[in-house]
């Protein structure tokens, strides 16, 4: 395997200053977005942006704000769309670096949501979109949560998220990681997202690979799937691991999660 650098840019994001993590190596035939999901940051996917930087791609990865090592107050999006510009910042940045490459985007959770928005906006400027248990669709948790006179403190539960135990603990134990209960603006952005999406357009001839978790229990499948088959265009691959919860990246399946994204980033974005 060719040799991997691994470092770290900044630029002042829409509400302050956003870390990005960047992948490369000697080869760089493709750029990859990676959009992270709520409450985490982009360092738990170097074992992803190995893949794909062995594929030949570069991985630029930003800490959403309020997420990692980027500004704001923790785990809270004020403006979804916000975000979504400061992605497509570092779009720029990464084609900066790397001139007239195509640009694939993935987002896992909160991240594809945050990668639908980016495609309805701008999916002229993506050769492909990979979406990881997305958060879209008709999820009525925040409606139901901003109800309520009084959040409750209930975290995240880690073993939700893979079957594979080490995967929780190391979530539990990560200082990067938020592990408090959801903040009322939080909520507010993350309704106000799902009605955009619901809103916005199709991702019409935009390659696209959906994948999700069958027993997933923080994004359920049935809801994301019908948002989805709205959204889709005519160049779409849908996988579903069987038996896996919310993080496939870190299912006991993942080599083969992982495996296919590469080979789809290598289709729609060919080595030139």
């Amino acid at each position: 395997m060719a040799a991997m650098e691994q470092r770290t840019e900044t630029f002042e994001g829409t509400r302050g200053r956003i870390v990005v993590h960047v992948w490369e190596g000697e080869s760089v035939h493709r750029v990859v977005l990676l959009a992270h999901g709520y409450g985490e940051h982009s360092g738990r996917y170097g074992h992803v942006a190995g893949a794909l930087v062995a594929g030949g791609a570069a991985v630029w990865s930003p800490d959403h704000q309020g997420h990692g090592l980027s500004g704001g107050d923790r785990a809270v999006v004020l403006d979804f769309d916000e975000v979504v510009d400061d992605l497509h910042h570092v779009a720029s940045m990464a084609l900066g670096a790397h001139p007239g490459l195509p640009v694939v985007l993935v987002g896992h959770s909160m991240g594809g949501l945050i990668a639908t928005r980016y495609a309805q906006r701008y999916g002229g400027e993506l050769a492909g979109l990979v979406l990881s248990g997305p958060l879209i669709g008709r999820h009525e948790f925040a409606e139901l949560l901003l109800g309520l006179p009084e959040l409750p403190d209930i975290p995240l539960d880690p073993t939700t998220l893979s079957r594979d135990p080490a995967v929780g603990e190391a979530y539990a134990a990560d200082p990067l990681v938020y592990h408090g209960p959801f903040k009322r603006p939080m909520l507010e952005a993350m309704r106000d997202a799902f009605a955009a999406v619901e809103a916005g357009p199709g991702f019409g001839d935009l390659p696209t690979l959906y994948l999700h978790g069958e027993d997933d229990p923080l994004v359920p499948i049935g809801i994301t799937r019908a948002a989805v088959e709205r959204l889709r265009g005519s160049d779409f691959t849908e996988r579903v691991s069987a038996g896996a919860k919310h993080e496939i990246f870190n299912e006991i399946d993942r080599h083969e999660t992982i495996d296919q994204v590469t080979a789809f980033a290598g289709r729609v974005a060919p080595r030139r």
